[in-house]
């Protein structure tokens, strides 16, 4: 009678589904990181210039303060 080695087997796709499942975490991360810099970016160029620099920014500030630097 042979023997089947299923541990082997289930320990390589419990490796994959983590992979599988920081990769779609990574995903994820990255695309709400990019729509909150997008909403901020739309939310500040709809402002005036008065109103940017009531805030103490210009349009110049907007791409550099909607990636949080």
């Amino acid at each position: 009678m042979a023997a089947t080695d299923t541990t082997r087997t289930h320990f390589h796709t419990v490796l994959l589904a983590d992979r599988i499942g920081h990769a779609l975490a990574d995903i994820y991360t990255s695309f709400k990181a990019w729509n909150e810099e997008r909403q901020t970016r739309k939310a500040l160029q709809s402002l005036t210039d008065y109103e940017l620099a009531d805030i103490g920014l210009t349009r110049g500030d907007i791409d550099a303060v909607s990636r949080g630097r």
